[in-house]
């Protein structure tokens, strides 16, 4: 068969088995419906059934050895080989690791702690750890988000190890390592950029983190020694709380998401408020309780799901996800179904960060919030600095994610709870609570949901500031012009994944992945 009738079937193919996932994980996301759980399942058997196929891979693996293959032809074949290598087992074990995950996003998304009898939803912790002065309240709260990581830790870890045996039967030593050649990631180079982010961020993070941690003491009448997790604003430290001066949540208060979201877009000449007709915005009891942004056809049915409440970090999530529908909407639609996504997580996430920062913003404050010169030059000193210890916080965060990800994989009979503590401890610097034994760390459900994904969090954070750097210097001091969406959409998003993630960012700004940007940004001492 020609190499173009073979991909074009495999286009049609494709189109057919992704439909399948993403219709039934939509409404297992929306409903909390078991059942719906279970098709999700089903529908991910089938898609991996299909690429378990020896002779599939042995056809696709032929013809990139091929010497006249265009550009687009090797992309696709690149994007398959990587899908069929990682599929290559029997069909009852490719069943089980598509059950295993569909069962334990089903346990997430229908877990509800209670605390003296009372349910707490997601928010409802978030609201206790943002604005709670009762430390026993936000102990309770703190151990209640974590409670789901001992009802979901057995399978987990179960899924884990079928997952490298999944890779093992492919030629890796565990799955960590599977996903990031799959990923088209050097895993020795990103893991030493991050230490160097580590080493590059170490005094601004111990300043900022000191500053932050006597405000704490002062404000619990504790030592800093005497901080806990629960202390925080968030259960993993992931986050940095505002303080008064930084604290936008009374400006929200009345506020329209939507709309700001919309004329947000609208004013970069990449409209997205004719997504919210099939997308999720608003919290209810057995949906998925956090956010995320779903392309379900590549035809244009881009969703997003969120859980808003009138505050900042929901009008930041609302940037930050239809920042990605953005990308999603406007990929060209010529590209065959396989190129039409993007070139890869990270630059998705770079989009996605870019806008989700938004609220921090200067620019953004004033053109859409309608803040006045006067209040937004009193605020504009505090929020940089906030900014920074944001990003580093993050990074922070981040980084002890991945390097504890990675060591999960490598051995997972080790004494997981143990090493967590001595990441978060060392890496985060948050003191753990005394004489915990348990598995805090299976309670983010990115384990789960998104395995060996979180390193893009922070490589697009890297993009993010790097073409950040490029529009403001080389095509506009403003931010929110059409000029600026015009080269969002014409060079980044309409690409799709034709080209490999580096070389698109090359193209876009004129030099390969440079963490340097995001280091000058927020790793230097202010």
């Amino acid at each position: 068969m020609a190499v173009e009738q073979f991909l074009q079937t495999q286009n049609e193919k494709i189109r057919e088995l992704y439909r399948g996932i993403t219709n039934a994980s939509w409404k297992a996301q929306t409903t909390g419906d078991k059942e719906w759980a279970q098709k999700v399942g089903e529908a991910q058997t089938q898609f991996r059934t299909y690429f378990s196929d020896k002779e599939l891979y042995e056809t696709v693996t032929s013809y990139l050895k091929m010497d006249n293959l265009s550009a687009l032809q090797k992309r696709q074949l690149e994007a398959l080989q990587k899908t069929l290598r990682e599929n290559q087992l029997p069909k009852d074990i490719l069943k089980e690791l598509s059950q295993l995950s569909a069962e334990l996003n089903h346990m997430f998304n229908t877990y509800a702690p209670e605390v003296d009898g009372k349910k707490l939803s997601a928010n409802d912790i978030r609201n206790i750890l943002l604005n709670s002065d009762d430390v026993q309240e936000r102990e309770n709260a703190w151990k209640a988000s974590k409670e789901v990581g001992q009802v979901v830790e057995g399978k987990l870890l179960t899924l884990v190890r079928k997952r490298n045996e999944a890779a093992k039967a492919v030629g890796f030593d565990n799955y960590h390592q599977m996903s990031f050649k799959n990923q088209e990631l050097d895993r020795e180079e990103i893991f030493s950029i991050f230490q160097k982010l580590i080493d590059d961020s170490d005094k601004a993070f111990r300043a900022l983190k000191a500053e932050l941690d006597e405000e704490i003491a002062s404000k619990f009448n504790i030592t800093v020694e005497e901080i806990r997790p629960w202390h925080y604003v968030d259960p993993f430290f992931q986050e940095a709380p505002a303080s008064e001066e930084t604290n936008l949540d009374p400006y929200f208060k009345n506020e329209d998401l939507n709309k700001l979201t919309a004329d947000t877009f609208s004013a970069m000449g990449i409209p997205i408020d004719d997504l919210y007709a099939k997308s999720d915005l608003l919290p209810r009891e057995g949906k998925n309780p956090t956010a995320f942004c779903t392309d379900m056809d590549r035809e244009g049915d881009t969703r997003v799901l969120c859980n808003n409440e009138p505050n900042a970090y929901w009008m930041g999530t609302m940037l930050h996800e239809f920042g990605h529908a953005a990308y999603f909407k406007y990929l060209d639609r010529e590209l065959p179904f396989i190129l039409r996504s993007p070139a890869h997580t990270l630059t998705t996430e770079a989009i996605a960060m870019l806008f989700g920062k938004m609220t921090q913003n200067k620019e953004w404050l004033k053109t859409f919030l309608k803040l006045e010169d006067s209040k937004l030059d009193e605020l504009a000193p505090a929020l940089e600095k906030h900014e920074q210890l944001m990003m580093l916080i993050a990074g922070r965060w981040i980084i002890t994610f991945v390097f504890f990800e990675k060591e999960l994989y490598e051995n997972p009979e080790q004494d997981l709870n143990g090493l967590w503590w001595k990441l978060v401890s060392e890496i985060q610097l948050v003191n753990p609570p005394e004489g915990r034994d348990l598995p805090d760390w299976a309670a983010k459900i990115h384990f789960t949901l998104a395995p060996v994904y979180y390193q893009n969090y922070l490589l697009g954070e890297l993009t993010s500031a790097q073409l950040h750097h490029y529009i403001n210097k080389q095509v506009s001091d403003q931010f929110f012009t059409p000029e600026v969406g015009q080269v969002l959409n014409e060079q980044f998003f309409k690409l799709g994944s034709k080209y490999h993630w580096n070389e698109k960012i090359e193209r876009v700004t004129g030099e390969k992945l440079n963490p340097e940007y995001f280091s000058e940004a927020y790793c230097k001492i202010k």
